[in-house]
């Protein structure tokens, strides 16, 4: 796996650092490869109950490196969004979508800690997690269309599901700058921090605390919620209750809550 990307495991809570400090964490062919691979390898490690995103040094992520974009520029027209980025290998994602994606598919929840700034795809990123934890003077921007471009790692449809429809038009159609007092404010960000990777850490040991059963269920149905039926929705509720309801983790919780001790959970 590329140094691009750093990862720990510790307590069932998986700390990601992206690392690439020099360049503020910039996204280039190496950084989006090592996203999708230790997002995949992760999914499949069922001892991970959940997940902190962050970037190493003065930033989260400064958004495409320029290296990167200049080669894109360059390609024959009509071949712009192929190559190793652009390939879907069979996903409903090219490599570019899959790095924020893979978080979103993530079994255990996943928390990005947002300092410095998080522009173009580095937001696009943040926003593949289930809960942003930002710096009160973070810097965020849907900045893609300064460079006359569009969100095309999933921003689209994650964007408009945290902010609404309109905020999120009005943040992709002026690429402006927010502050991470302001992301809070329109739902962008989940919660204000100081040090928000050091909270992240221990928002994620409260979660990994609890039946990663139930956190792997919950999330399941809250990322579903709003794009199927109704109907199936329900169903999935009770699917999904139903699977929980006597089970060793479900009867740990239980027994451990009313026996004032810790729980002891299974992967």
């Amino acid at each position: 796996m590329s140094d691009r990307v750093v990862v720990t495991v510790e307590g069932g809570v998986a700390d990601v650092r992206l690392n690439r400090p020099d360049k503020i964490n910039a996204l280039d062919p190496a950084m989006f490869a090592a996203l999708v691979d230790t997002g995949e390898r992760l999914k499949e490690d069922r001892s991970v109950r959940a997940v902190v995103l962050s970037g190493e040094g003065r930033g989260f992520c400064a958004g495409l490196d320029f290296g990167s974009f200049q080669a894109m520029a360059g390609a024959a027209d009509g071949d712009r969004d192929t190559g190793s980025i652009g390939r879907t290998d069979g996903r409903i994602t090219h490599l570019g979508q899959q790095a924020a994606y893979v978080w979103h598919e993530m079994p255990a929840p996943v928390i990005a800690a947002i300092h410095g700034v998080a522009l173009g795809g580095g937001i696009q990123i943040a926003l593949g997690a289930d809960i942003r934890v930002v710096a009160p003077d973070a810097r965020l921007s849907v900045l893609e269309i300064r460079w006359g471009l569009v969100p095309d790692m999933t921003g689209t449809m994650m964007l408009p599901r945290l902010v609404g429809l309109d905020v999120a038009k009005e943040l992709t159609l002026t690429g402006r700058m927010v502050s991470g007092e302001e992301a809070v404010r329109l739902g962008l960000a989940t919660r204000l921090s100081d040090n928000p990777r050091q909270d992240a850490l221990g928002l994620a040991r409260e979660i990994a605390a609890k039946s990663p059963d139930a956190v792997r269920g919950a999330k399941r149905l809250l990322n579903q919620s709003g794009l199927v039926s109704v109907a199936d929705q329900f169903a999935a509720e009770r699917s999904t209750i139903g699977s929980l309801i006597g089970g060793p983790n479900q009867v740990e919780a239980v027994t451990a809550y009313f026996e004032k001790r810790e729980p002891v959970f299974g992967d």
